[in-house]
């Protein structure tokens, strides 16, 4: 299945997909995962999990999964995943620009490194083709901030578009208090007269809601919107909610993830809202954002808890690889 025709699924969770950061690697800045993750976090058991979820997702509908080179093992788990389910019809998007260095560790100092060159992309997109063949749909830069080089280089550029000629759908994602400045620039790149980007992926919750005129302007010039970290890392979810957002979640009788993915699948520019669940209950809770229906006032609640920009990545940046 080609990414456009994404659009084309009529399932009621076909605005949500499945990111599969959480499970590909054993270290990732989500709270609450040492209650969700096996004990021993080996290949073999994170493997298992991740079958565990891909399997649970499309049976209830999911069609769109997302990976990244940097995700460590990711990519290969879906590929396997996929070799076993061929009848598949699902839409896979990665993502180059960060490399995996944490050796399988939970307690590596570094554990991704960021580098946007032309180099890196042909290295990575190679290393995602060994793995995914023509299964790969979508591929964006990963964490696209106002300086990076990305955004400027020509060349690197011309390579997107060569990509994007053979069939691979082109995109960014964002990352960062400015994100609206990165959407912005990245609209504004073209090729040949031709916008470069079809999609773009940024971080939107009952947060951090900074990026929302940014990504309705994306909308209106054509791309389709991905939403990452809609629970906001685990601080919308598990216990870990605000009040007003659990007393939220109880007016409607639902739990407080399924409210919070809610919110944000009612804005009219979200095509694709990625859930990150880590165990098939917790996926199943998110998937109950599609029965959610919320008025004005019970969204007025959660409204309430947007932070500022600077304050909510800073936030971000302090939680613990766990």
């Amino acid at each position: 299945m080609s990414f456009a025709r994404l659009a084309s699924v009529t399932t009621p969770t076909a605005h949500l997909g499945l990111g599969l950061a959480a499970v590909g690697r054993p270290a990732y800045l989500t709270l609450g995962r040492e209650a969700d993750l096996p004990a021993e976090r080996t290949p073999e058991a994170m493997r298992a999990r991740t079958y565990e979820l891909l399997d649970a997702a499309y049976a209830q509908g999911v069609r769109y999964l997302d990976v990244a080179r940097s995700y460590g093992r990711a990519e290969e788990f879906l590929a396997d995943w996929l070799r076993e389910h061929p009848e598949a019809d699902v839409v896979v998007g990665s993502k180059w620009g960060y490399t995996y260095v944490g050796e399988w560790r939970t307690d590596a100092e570094v554990h991704e490194v960021k580098d946007h060159s032309l180099a890196a992309f042909e290295r990575q997109l190679a290393e995602t083709r060994e793995l995914l063949g023509d299964r790969l749909d979508l591929y964006q830069i990963h964490s696209v901030t106002p300086d990076s080089p990305a955004l400027t280089d020509t060349a690197l550029h011309q390579r997107l578009a060569e990509l994007a000629a053979e069939g691979v759908t082109v995109g960014f994602s964002t990352s960062g208090p400015a994100q609206g400045d990165a959407i912005r620039a990245a609209l504004a790149v073209t090729v040949d007269g031709e916008p470069l980007f079809r999609t773009v992926q940024s971080t939107y919750n009952l947060l951090e809601t900074s990026a929302a005129d940014a990504l309705a302007e994306a909308h209106e010039a054509g791309l389709t919107v991905l939403v990452k970290e809609a629970l906001a890392n685990g601080r919308l979810a598990g216990g870990q909610e605000p009040r007003d957002l659990h007393l939220a979640a109880e007016a409607v009788d639902t739990t407080p993830d399924a409210v919070a993915l809610a919110a944000v699948l009612r804005q009219p520019w979200a095509g694709v809202v990625l859930s990150g669940a880590a165990t098939v209950g917790a996926l199943h809770s998110n998937l109950l954002a599609t029965a959610v229906d919320l008025d004005e006032t019970q969204l007025a609640l959660p409204g309430d808890l947007v932070e500022e920009p600077e304050v909510y990545w800073r936030r971000r940046a302090e939680l613990p690889w766990e």
